[in-house]
């Protein structure tokens, strides 16, 4: 073998199918157009999501919904899960790094306190909201919470 008998491998190169050189080739004529209509004409291009005239999906498909905009998004963390976390840690303090070093929230998000279960201990909680019954329920044991 040496590079005068060099070639592809079997089956990994196809010949190009040579449109429109006249009716002997077989593809001469329309050159495989088909007759008349737009898809035989020269410039002709498609516009996206056009189904032969057919009502396409994304207009039969209904609108639904609304995204606003404006929304906050809050990391919500219940009272039952602040007393477990003070139990298990010994904590009187609980602020969003302390939450963000045991796995409970992620780096960037906003935490609200929601009132869910019961506080047995006083603490002081630092969090970007607080419900109403998260906050009563803090308070009532004496402890603090206050808004970053």
């Amino acid at each position: 073998m040496d590079l005068s008998n060099l070639k592809p491998a079997k089956g990994s190169t196809k010949t190009r199918k040579r449109i429109g050189r006249g009716q002997g080739s077989g593809k001469g004529g329309t050159s495989t157009r088909g007759h008349k209509g737009a898809q035989s004409r020269s410039g002709y291009s498609r516009k996206i999501g056009f189904e032969g005239g057919q009502m396409p999906l994304h207009r039969r498909v209904p609108k639904w919904g609304f995204k606003n905009r404006n929304r906050v998004e809050y990391r919500g963390i219940n009272i039952d899960t602040l007393q477990k976390l003070a139990e298990l840690k010994n904590l009187t303090v609980i602020d969003i790094e302390t939450l963000f070093t045991n796995g409970l929230v992620g780096k960037n998000d906003l935490v609200k306190v929601l009132g869910r279960g019961e506080l047995t201990m006083k603490l002081e909680v630092k969090a970007n909201a607080f419900s109403d019954k998260a906050k009563s329920a803090i308070e009532a044991q004496g402890g603090v919470a206050s808004i970053i």
